[in-house]
Parts: C-alpha cells; structure tokens; sequence
C-alpha cells in the first residue's frame, strides 16, 4: 500500500492499516496492469446507512479492474444544498482505489453500485439511499459535462474534503490545490467524525 495511505494522519483516532491488510491489498495489485488512482465519495441518509456504505466499498472491490486502497472514517453530515432538518442527515466516507478501468467505466459502475442500493434521482439534492460520486481521476482535469474531473464542487464540501484528508492528508485537488487548504478555508459546522463507528477494507 503506497505510503502516503496509512502515514501522517492528521486524526489521532484513526489507526493504520495493519500489515497483514497492507500485505493483502498490495497482492492484489498483481492483477492490475499499470493502475490509476481515483478517489471515490461515499453518502447515504436513507434506510441503514453505515450497512450501505460498506456493501458500496465491498461492490467496488468486486469490480473487475478495481481495488479498494484505504477507506476513510465515517463523518455525519447535515445535508447539502437543501433547507435544514428537511432531510436525515447524512453518513460520508471516503474510498481511495486502483483501477484499470477509464473515467467513463468507472463511472458507470459507480452509477449500477447505485442503482443496486435502489438510488432514486427523483429531484436533484433529493435524499437517497446512496449516492457513488468520482471526486477524482489520476491528474485528470476535463470538463465534459457527463463526467467532469475533477468532481466540479468538491473543492467546496468539507464532507469529502475532510475524510479525504483523513487518510491522504498531502493529497491534492487536480486543479484546485491541497486538499488541507481548500478543507481549511471551508465551514465545519454540521459536518462531525463518528468515531464510533467504522468501515472496513473489503475482507
């Protein structure tokens, strides 16, 4: 596992990654030629929230071409872009991966990852029993409108910003800058580690 994924936490309470997971992840990598790094948001505020998020990192480790890296810790969040207490709140992570895939296969196994939680995209900043967004791709910067990389308003949410930078505390925005800066001048209010609960490589 690439140093910068389990060194330097900027949160005391989150515990590296043993060795022997570390052993594991790194094995796999074997069966990826020339791999890319992408970096995954994780949401949902509806039904069984934390059960969701982990069975959306065990489906993108399932992933033909995907392997799952380091997953952040669990933040509780107010939602964004709708009037206060009209939805649950919601549970946020983090994912950091591998991939052979291109940006428009990853994206559309983000999307079936969805649909399998029975995502529903009735409205827009509607709640929804998961939401798999690409933050970013490698260094890729593209502003196709199907899928602009990087995620074109992560720069502005302190709930991906946040447990991103809990397990990449040096990682940047492609675009935008360090992530510690672009976290740093943002809000926190409503945005709380739930250092209670946890999610888990995939097994």
């Amino acid at each position: 596992m690439t140093a910068f994924f389990t060194e330097g936490q900027s949160d005391p309470t989150v515990q590296p990654v043993p060795a022997s997971v570390v052993e594991k992840v790194d094995a796999a990598d074997t069966t990826l030629h020339n791999p890319k790094r992408a970096v995954i948001s994780l949401g949902s505020n509806l039904g069984n929230r934390l059960e969701t998020l982990q069975g959306a990192i065990d489906a993108l480790e399932d992933t033909p071409g995907v392997r799952v890296k380091a997953v952040s810790p669990v933040y509780e969040t107010e939602p964004w872009g709708v009037d206060p207490g009209s939805q649950p709140s919601y549970f946020n992570a983090v994912v950091l991966l591998k991939t052979t895939l291109p940006p428009s296969s990853l994206l559309e196994r983000a999307h079936a990852v969805e649909e399998a939680f029975h995502r529903v995209r009735d409205e827009r900043w509607g709640a929804r029993t998961l939401d798999v967004d690409i933050v970013a791709y490698a260094d890729v910067v593209d502003d196709d409108p199907r899928l602009t990389l990087p995620h074109p308003r992560a720069h502005q949410r302190a709930f991906v910003l946040a447990p991103w930078h809990d397990v990449e505390p040096e990682a940047r925005l492609p675009g935008r800058g360090t992530v510690a800066d672009l976290l740093g001048a943002l809000p926190r209010e409503g945005v709380e580690a739930r250092k209670d609960l946890e999610l888990h490589l995939p097994d």
